[in-house]
C-alpha cells in the first residue's frame, strides 16, 4: 500500500514528527482559498510516486492568485502515468538545511534499516553516485529498536548540534511509526532544520505491508488506489492473485512462495516471466478462470505449471487445470512438473489426458518452457 502525501503526512504528525500546515485541494478555486487562509505556500501535485518537482508538479505560490494560477497547471498534469486530480497546499518553510531520512525493510539483514544523509532534496541514486559515503546506514535490532546512541551517531559530525535534540526525536519517533505502521518504508526527503533550528518534514514516501491490512484497517483505508491492468482487475475481481509482468514464460504455481521461486528459476535460466499467478488454497477451484486469464496476455509465448502438494493434494489441483485446458485448447506449449501428495495421481492424469511428460526436475521443466518461450518468439 502506498500512500500520497497529504495522506502520509498526518501519520506522521500522530508520532510528534513536525510537518507544515497545509489544506488539500481538488480545484484552483480550492487552492485559492487554501492560500489565502495559509499565506505563501507551495503547490504541489498528489500522486504516489516520486521526481515531481522535476516534471513540474511543485510550484511556489506568493499570493493566494499565483496558488491558484499553478493548481491550473498542475491539475490534469500527468507524472510517472499517474494524472494529477489535488494538489497540496502548504505553508512555505524556511529553510537552514535539507536532509534524508528513512527506515526500510533489508533483505541483506532481514530486519529494519536506518538511512541518513545531509544530502537530502536529492533522489537516493543521485546521492550515492555523488559521494557514496554520504548516506549512513545503522542496522536496528528488531527486538530493541534503534537507540539514542545510534540516533546521535546517525548525525554526529555533520553540523547538525543546534537541531540535535528535535533530529534524534525525530528518527526514534519515525521508528516508532514504522513499527506501528507495519510500514515497509517511511522516507523523509528532505527532512529540514529551519532557519530557527527547528525540524520539519517537507515530504513523506510511505510503504505498507499489504498484509497488514486488516490490523491497519483505517490507516490502509487512506492509501492510494493501485494501478492495475486490465487483467489484473480481472483477476482480482475473481479472487485469484495474479501481476502482469513482461515476460513470455507464463507462470501457473500453488502458493505464493512457490510461485515467486519459480519466477527466479525462469530468470535464472534466461526468461521472463508473463506472470504471477498462484492457485493455492481454494484457488484450484478456479482453475479454468486462472488460466483463461493467463492466456489472455498476448505476450505468453509458453506455459510452466509447477505444483508442489503439503496439505494440497496435486491430483486436485492437475484436475482442474487438466480440465480447463482441454476446455479452452490453447495453442501453446506447457510443461509441467509435479511433486508432493497424490503426484502419482496428478503425473497419470496429464499424461493420459493431456499426453503430456511432466518432467521430474523443476529446472529441466524451466529450461524447456524458456527454450519454447524464445522459439516461439522469435518466429
Amino acid at each position: 500500500m502506498n500512500f500520497e502525501e497529504h495522506a502520509a503526512k498526518p501519520l506522521l504528525a500522530r508520532y510528534n514528527i513536525a510537518v507544515p500546515k497545509s489544506r488539500l485541494a481538488h480545484t484552483p478555486a480550492e487552492a485559492e482559498d487554501a492560500a489565502r487562509q495559509i499565506g505563501p505556500c507551495v503547490v504541489k501535485a498528489q500522486v504516489p510516486t516520486g521526481k515531481r518537482g522535476k516534471a513540474g508538479g511543485i510550484k511556489l505560490a506568493g499570493t493566494p492568485g499565483e496558488a491558484r494560477q499553478h493548481a491550473e497547471a498542475i491539475i490534469g498534469m500527468t507524472i510517472a502515468d499517474w494524472p494529477v486530480e489535488k494538489v497540496l497546499v502548504e505553508a512555505q518553510t524556511a529553510i537552514a538545511k535539507e536532509l534524508y531520512l528513512a527506515i526500510l525493510n533489508d533483505s541483506a539483514t532481514k530486519g529494519p534499516m536506518l538511512l541518513f544523509s545531509a544530502m537530502g532534496g536529492m533522489d537516493v541514486e543521485e546521492v550515492a553516485e555523488k559521494d557514496p559515503t554520504a548516506m549512513r546506514h545503522f542496522a536496528i535490532p528488531i527486538s530493541e529498536g534503534p537507540t539514542l546512541a545510534m540516533a546521535q551517531e546517525a548525525i554526529a559530525g555533520l553540523g547538525l548540534e543546534a537541531a540535535g535534540d528535535e533530529l534524534t526525536a525525530t528518527i526514534l519517533n519515525l521508528y516508532r511509526a514504522y513499527r506501528e505502521l507495519d510500514a515497509e518504508l517511511i522516507e523523509i526527503n528532505p527532512l529540514v532544520v529551519t532557519t530557527e533550528d527547528h525540524v520539519v518534514a517537507l515530504d513523506c514516501k510511505l510503504t505498507l505491508d499489504d498484509s497488514a491490512a486488516a490490523r491497519q484497517e483505517a490507516v490502509a483505508a487512506q492509501a492510494a488506489p493501485e494501478r492495475t491492468t486490465d487483467l489484473e482487475a480481472k483477476a482480482a475481481a475473481a479472487g485469484l492473485k495474479y501481476i502482469e509482468l513482461g515476460g513470455s514464460v507464463g507462470v501457473l504455481a500453488n502458493g505464493a512462495g512457490l510461485t515467486m521461486t519459480t519466477m527466479d528459476v525462469i530468470a535464472h535460466y534466461g526468461g521472463k516471466p508473463a506472470n504471477f499467478l498462484e492457485i493455492g488454497g481454494e484457488a484450484y477451484t478456479k482453475a479454468k478462470t486462472a488460466l483463461s486469464i493467463l492466456l489472455e496476455n498476448p505476450n505468453v509465448k509458453s506455459l510452466l505449471v509447477n505444483f508442489c502438494g503439503a496439505f494440497a493434494r496435486t491430483d486436485v489441483m492437475a484436475e482442474g487445470v487438466v480440465n480447463a485446458w482441454e476446455e479452452l485448447q490453447p495453442d501453446i506449449p506447457v510443461f509441467f512438473t509435479i511433486h508432493g501428495t497424490g503426484e502419482e495421481e496428478a503425473i497419470a492424469l496429464v499424461k493420459e489426458r493431456l499426453g503430456i511428460e511432466p518432467y521430474d526436475l523443476m529446472d529441466d521443466a524451466v529450461k524447456a518452457a524458456v527454450a519454447a518461450a524464445n522459439t516461439r518468439s522469435a518466429a
